[in-house]
Parts: C-alpha cells; sequence; structure tokens
C-alpha cells in the first residue's frame, strides 16, 4: 500500500471517529466529518470504501446527500439549530470585538442561505 493510500485510509479513519462522536454528542457535527471518512475511504481502499457506504452511520447520516444532493427538513432544521447556536455563543463571547462579530454573523448568514436554498429539501418518504 503506498503512502498517499495510508494517508487516506488515516483521514478516512479520523473523520469516522469525529463523525462518530458527532452522531451521539449534539454541538459536534457529524455531517462534514462523514464526508471526510468518504472521501478517505473512496481513495484509499475499495474494500474501505464498500464497508463505510453499507455501515449505518453513513446511511442514516449522510447518504441522502451523496446520492439525491440534498438532505431530509429534520436533519437541515437540526444542523441550522446547532450552527445558530455555536456561532451564538462565539458572538456573545467576542462582545467586545465588533469585527470578530460582524465576521461570524456573516459566516452564519453564508450557512444559513446555503442550507436553505442551496441544499435540497427531500420528502420524508424518500
Amino acid at each position: 500500500m503506498s503512502i498517499k493510500r495510508i494517508v487516506y485510509a488515516c483521514l478516512g479513519i479520523l473523520g469516522l471517529i469525529l463523525g462518530a462522536i458527532g452522531a451521539v454528542v449534539p454541538l459536534l457535527p457529524s455531517f462534514p466529518f462523514l464526508l471526510l471518512a468518504t472521501f478517505g475511504f473512496a481513495r484509499s481502499s475499495k474494500r474501505l470504501h464498500n464497508w463505510f457506504i453499507s455501515s449505518d452511520l453513513y446511511k442514516n447520516n449522510l447518504a441522502s446527500y451523496v446520492e439525491k444532493r440534498g438532505m431530509k427538513k429534520k436533519v437541515k432544521i437540526r444542523i441550522m439549530i446547532i450552527i445558530t447556536l455555536l456561532l451564538g455563543f462565539g458572538a456573545v463571547m467576542m462582545h467586545r470585538i465588533l469585527w470578530g462579530q460582524l465576521i461570524i454573523l456573516t459566516v452564519w448568514i453564508f450557512h444559513m442561505y446555503y442550507f436553505m436554498f442551496r441544499i435540497k429539501t427531500l420528502n420524508e418518504v424518500e
């Protein structure tokens, strides 16, 4: 196995661990870490990739986005609430730094726009 494949496998394992923790801990988002795991496993080994995409963690959290480029409404709302809480906490902690608050507000607006208008909302039966 080449060094490149080992690095990708390590990225996949790291993404899987953080994504699994994020699926349980409400403030840690699992979605980006599971995307990292998918990317790493796909680049490292066909066997690892096939194992990961057949796992419940992948099917429950990422499959609809990867296959249909969309998310269920419930998942989108949960993600937007978590983003709002985390960025709101950051803005409160930067109460003396106006530029920091403006940057956080800009990031929050981008996230809300992206999740509302750029990611398709899937029906619950899909």
